[in-house]
């Protein structure tokens, strides 16, 4: 799929009135995007999130099967994470994210999902429904999805039998690349280059920052450099750009990666992709110095900032991935006269 070249240039040069804050799009799916979401709103109010749209595991993964539907899981996340901290928000966020419990089909079902499908049917526009839902939860940011088709995501895995450790396989699905054996080599979409949702190019031509991850590596941050007209926009885009790594390896997906391994595979697949920073916890980086030089084949530097939860779990504490965003949105330069 080509992109609009020109509507995209068009989109760079309409930057001259900025608003006080920076504007911001965030791309990722599941739990590391929900986490940079929670992050970046107590920071901007001008936040847009692109969310992966391969999921095929559970509720989502139903509703798909069943209705033809995107997979809406990822996209119910990021709402939730979108939600303040008032009494509404806190109470729609768990709203949509609970969960039916009983002995028929309904079981497992996530409020959030079922409600963001029936307005895709209702006003059989994906967009719309998730603006709708956005503003009946006050959301702070807009959500949406990366493509409006239903992708699978397909990796290339090296031992994916353990019988026959040196043999590259094909695995499919989303939820069965997340939890492989072997060693993931590289990941493609079905069906190849997708179409990408026309607002989201949009947002990440017009942002200041861009910042991609945290996040499952293959299976939520590199998709988005698999939708032809997306990449095109984040290599295109005078947006500054943020790559945002995990604290640990994921078990299955990336087990033994180092840091800067991550910094390569992302590199193998689209290797004209430059970054500005690359954010990291200094207790995940156990050598500074090859992460450095990883980070520079990039175009970019390495921030290191305590990000981690502070109770020992491998998970980003909201507040102080809040602050690292936003020292590095103040010291690594801006675009537009915002703050």
């Amino acid at each position: 799929m080509t992109i609009r070249t020109n509507r995209l240039r068009r989109l760079v040069g309409a930057r001259a009135n900025r608003g006080a804050q920076p504007k911001v799009v965030a791309l990722g799916g599941g739990m590391g995007l929900s986490a940079s979401l929670a992050a970046l709103r107590r920071i901007t109010g001008d936040l847009t999130a692109v969310v992966t749209v391969a999921d095929d595991g559970g509720s989502s993964g139903r509703l798909r099967d069943e209705l033809g539907v995107l997979p809406p899981g990822d996209l119910r996340k990021a709402l939730a994470a979108l939600c303040g901290d008032d009494d509404w928000g806190q109470t729609w966020a768990r709203v949509i994210q609970h969960r039916f419990a009983s002995e028929g089909e309904l079981h497992g079902h996530a409020v959030g999902n079922v409600l963001i499908v029936a307005l895709w049917e209702q006003l059989g526009d994906h967009v719309k429904a998730l603006d709708l839902v956005g503003k009946l939860l006050g959301a702070h940011g807009r959500v949406l999805p990366m493509s409006a088709v239903p992708l699978e995501l397909q990796a290339y895995v090296r031992g994916h039998d353990p019988a026959r450790p040196e043999e590259i396989s094909t695995v499919a699905g989303q939820a069965t690349v997340a939890l492989t054996r072997g060693e993931v080599q590289s990941v493609h979409l079905v069906p190849h280059d997708p179409p990408a949702v026309p607002e989201a190019v949009e947002a990440v031509m017009d942002a200041d920052w861009v910042v991609l991850g945290p996040g499952s590596w293959f299976s939520s941050v590199i998709p988005h450099l698999l939708v032809p007209e997306l990449l095109t926009a984040l290599t295109e885009t005078k947006a500054r750009r943020v790559l945002s790594l995990n604290l640990a390896p994921q078990p299955g997906e990336t087990d033994g990666f180092s840091p800067q391994r991550h910094l390569e595979v992302l590199a193998r697949h689209a290797p004209k992709l430059a970054f500005d920073v690359v954010l990291a916890d200094e207790a995940a980086v156990p050598d500074q110095s090859s992460l450095c030089d990883a980070a520079k084949r990039l175009g970019g530097t390495v921030e290191l900032a305590p990000v981690a939860a502070t109770d020992g779990a491998p998970k980003h504490d909201p507040e102080l991935l809040a602050a690292a965003y936003d020292r590095i949105f103040r010291m690594h330069g801006r675009i537009g006269p915002w703050r």
